[in-house]
């Protein structure tokens, strides 16, 4: 029998948004990618990529402006092209019951690829359910929520999709404290 205890120092999210953005660059992919998380309005914060669970009671909110600086978690979608390729990423997201269990929570999806964003979605549904089923969760199609972006990006040039799922484990107050 395994013995679980409560430990101190473990991060569990309150809240998140979701954010994204497309960049351009004829430098390169990296340029491409930093106006992309600049249009999304997070490319201030030092990233930390997470899987994809949601904790049960975690609370959507609208867009927070960050304090520059912030470790931040998130779920991050990203696609690179170039020259007139059409590049797509997506998150998709939605809360599972588990049948008999106290807590139920949420999950999401990521997607990617030479797609558009109608590709991207319907990758996104289908990977949802696989993961609801394989965790025994209930799902319901229409409570699906899905963010994709999408983009045929020009000659010579380097593009970038970004999608951001961001983890909000401070209070509004003190994630956008005056620098």
């Amino acid at each position: 029998m395994v013995r679980c205890e409560k430990v101190h120092g473990f991060f569990l999210p309150k809240k998140f948004f979701v954010t994204s953005g497309v960049g351009l660059s004829e430098e390169s992919f990296l340029n491409a990618f930093d106006e992309a998380l600049m249009k999304a309005r997070i490319a201030q914060c030092n990233l930390v990529s997470v899987s994809s669970i949601i904790p049960p009671d975690c609370e959507q909110i609208s867009f927070t402006e960050i304090t520059p600086g912030t470790i931040t978690f998130a779920v991050i979608c990203r696609m690179d092209g170039r020259d007139r390729e059409t590049i797509g990423a997506g998150i998709a997201w939605c809360w599972g019951e588990n049948a008999g269990k106290k807590e139920s929570y949420g999950i999401v999806a990521e997607d990617h690829g030479y797609k558009n964003a109608e590709e991207i979605e319907k990758a996104l549904r289908q990977k949802l359910k696989r993961m609801a089923k394989v965790r025994d969760l209930t799902i319901h199609e229409e409570k699906i929520n899905v963010r994709t972006e999408s983009l045929i990006i020009p000659k010579n040039t380097n593009g970038s999709a970004v999608i951001a799922f961001v983890y909000v484990p401070f209070t509004v107050e003190e994630g956008s404290r005056e620098t």
